[in-house]
């Protein structure tokens, strides 16, 4: 039977999940994220699609992370017609999450064509330079939004002729999900597991990821395959000391999250450990438009996870002191405040977003903290930052790095090797498993984990490698 699955992207690298399915006479894209990590890696996302565009039959997208959403609308930009599956919040968030992107697109196109008329003035250069493009617009995003299905979890579909999908609860973000594709053809049957994003055990928020007991081959994800996280209680005296010491220093707490997961923990800690934390001495700041819209989403998929978030008729966080700054001018009023604010801000890595401006504010005043509360990839700002950079770079002036970092493990919506290996080891036919989203070291340490305790067939995937399932 015709059932095969090519890897072209998200290859010995965290970010920019993509993979071809071929399912009899069918063509399915499994994933369709940005590539992110530094300029010099994200340039790749205008490169050609490794595939024509026009054989596409349908698109499954696990969850709304940009980096397995992302060029959605760059696909759709492109000529794809068909349909976009998705678990029903994941469809929710990506109306938030694209348009987002798209938004960002157009201002980093606009903030790089400033910077070269600029040079092109200073230097007297009168030769001509062509503007650059955004890789696609908000209008863009919002055009592919009309071509999203979505299904609850464990809800069997057909999306094309002998090929059913079903999503499980994947435990990483709202509606995020393990993705199983199961082809009938001429008396056979095949099945893949793509893990998505896994959550862990005993999250803030989410529900323990769904065990599946089957399948031929399994994706999984590698992200933290050579690390176990900080224990929960160690990591909860981490906020517990942070935020202690940024008080008596008085200074502001900077907090770098994902809008989607990463922020919704942290207001149910927050809440949780209102008092614990010393809290009713801050002002708590969610500096992110997407953020708050993504909050209001939690509020209306409730019903997907235990934790208790909201109060019964509201959709925002139980914090007494908690301000969420939707317009530009809410957004710079902060900056006056030189002590007692929390702010939480877009992007999870320092890459973009309002976070920079609060960097800026911030980052050079010994008395202010940073808190970083997720994985930061290789070419990141974030990552420079955790590595230890004494300066950075914004808007093309230099900053001193003066303010004390944390980096407060125990947070991730990711789970750690003991959780991975968990996972898969619920199969019970032990199949193939094909590792991706991870940098190479985390993956070897997971290949060889998997091998000694399961003796199963551990292959690190390879860019455009097809395998048969």
């Amino acid at each position: 039977m015709n059932f095969q699955l090519q890897f072209c992207g998200a290859t010995e690298q965290v970010t920019g999940s993509l993979y071809v399915v071929r399912a009899g006479d069918s063509t399915v894209l499994l994933e369709c994220g940005l590539i992110q990590g530094g300029r010099s890696s994200e340039k790749k996302n205008a490169d050609p699609f490794p595939f024509p565009v026009e054989d596409i039959d349908a698109v499954v997208l696990s969850h709304a992370h940009i980096d397995h959403s992302g060029r959605v609308p760059l696909l759709v930009k492109r000529g794809y017609e068909g349909p976009i599956y998705t678990q029903n919040a994941t469809r929710a968030l990506c109306r938030i999450m694209l348009p987002d992107s798209g938004y960002l697109n157009e201002k980093d196109a606009e903030w790089e064509n400033k910077r070269r008329r600029k040079n092109k003035d200073k230097n007297k250069n009168k030769e001509s330079w062509k503007p650059v493009e955004p890789l696609y617009t908000r209008a863009d995003a919002e055009n592919c939004l009309a071509q999203f299905r979505s299904a609850g979890y464990d809800q069997s579909i057909t999306i094309a002729p002998g090929l059913t999908l079903c999503f499980y609860d994947a435990g990483h973000i709202l509606g995020s999900a393990i993705v199983k594709l199961t082809f009938k053809e001429e008396g056979h049957c095949r099945s893949l597991v793509f893990s998505g994003d896994l959550g862990y055990r005993d999250a803030p928020v989410m529900n323990s990821p769904t065990r599946c007991r089957h399948a031929d081959t399994v994706l999984l994800e590698s992200t933290y395959g050579d690390r176990l996280h900080r224990p929960y209680d160690e990591t909860m005296k981490e906020l517990t000391d942070l935020f202690e010491t940024a008080r008596a220093g008085r200074g502001n707490v900077l907090i770098p999250a994902f809008t989607v997961g990463r922020t919704q923990d942290l207001l149910y800690l927050m809440a949780e450990n209102f008092d614990k934390w010393g809290l009713e001495n801050w002002q708590i700041f969610l500096d992110s438009p997407m953020g708050i819209k993504a909050t209001e989403t939690y509020g209306e998929y409730r019903h997907l996870y235990g934790a208790k978030l909201f109060g019964p008729d509201s959709h925002l966080p139980d914090l007494p002191n908690f301000h969420s700054t939707l317009t530009t001018e809410e957004s710079m009023a902060i900056n006056s405040i030189q002590s007692g604010a929390i702010i939480i801000a877009g992007s999870g890595m320092c890459s973009g977003g309002r976070i920079h401006h609060h960097l800026k504010n911030n980052i050079w005043r010994p008395e202010c903290h940073l808190a970083i509360v997720g994985y930061q990839a290789f070419g990141t700002l974030g990552r420079k930052i955790v590595d230890g950079a004494d300066e950075i770079r914004l808007w093309g002036n230099n900053y001193k790095v003066r303010a004390t970092v944390h980096t407060i493990g125990g947070l991730s919506a990711h789970g750690d090797q003991a959780d991975l290996v968990d996972w898969y080891g619920a199969f019970e036919n032990h199949p193939p498993v094909y590792l991706v989203h991870g940098e190479a070291h985390a993956q070897s340490a997971l290949a060889a984990k998997l091998r000694s305790q399961f003796e199963s067939t551990v292959t690190i995937a390879s860019h455009m490698q097809t395998i048969s399932i």
